[in-house]
């Protein structure tokens, strides 16, 4: 069981779980529609990265039309990365997260707004005592209308005059998520924690 400590590592923490015998849960492509629970229509997809996606899951876990989600990695080079690879800051990768929701209940704009308010997006490649790029801030767009929104929002933020730092996010297209291991899914529901405390064990 993981314990409130500092946290060790990434790669002496991965080679633990390793042995444990945790594997990648599998993969998926962007892009792609997911069915609606009801079938009569389909749900739309939006894929975020914001520093350590057991907190950023949790966020968006909140939402009312967030049918489900999904922690993972995107925008890297390696196939089939694992969560060590990942943590070895040479794959490209950011850990994610993929949010399947319904368009008629929750619109990608309020997306987007809880995703700038769930970390400090002036911060590059790093969040809080987490750094590394795959710990950066960007937003993994899927359609045109996405990036649109996307890029129309991160300059809405920048003009309003609330940040001290410019904005470190970046907006690119969707590429192949990886989806990570099993036990990071949903993580911090599973420890009964609300929240990402500084200096967790991950």
């Amino acid at each position: 069981m993981l314990h409130h400590r500092i946290r060790p590592t990434c790669l002496a923490f991965a080679a633990l779980v390793a042995l444990a015998g945790c594997e990648v849960s599998g993969r998926s492509d962007a892009g792609t529609r997911a069915p609606h629970p009801r079938g009569d229509k389909p749900m739309e997809q939006a894929t975020f990265a914001a520093g350590c996606f057991w907190g950023v899951e949790a966020s968006f876990r909140k939402v009312k039309g967030v049918a489900s989600t999904e922690v993972g990695y995107a925008g890297g080079r390696t196939k089939n990365p694992t969560y060590k690879d990942v943590c070895t800051n040479t794959t490209g990768h950011a850990e994610c997260v993929q949010v399947t929701y319904d368009p008629s209940v929750v619109s990608y704009e309020k997306l987007l707004e809880v995703f700038w308010t769930c970390h400090d997006p002036t911060q590059r490649n790093r969040q809080g005592p987490d750094y590394g790029t795959q710990y950066r801030s960007a937003i993994f767009t899927h359609t045109p209308e996405q990036k649109a929104a996307a890029e129309a929002s991160r300059k809405k933020l920048e003009a309003s005059g609330g940040l001290k730092r410019p904005v470190a996010t970046e907006i690119t297209p969707a590429s192949t998520f990886y989806p990570a291991e099993d036990y990071h899914q949903q993580y911090l529901e599973k420890q009964g924690l609300s929240h990402c405390a500084s200096g967790v064990a991950k």
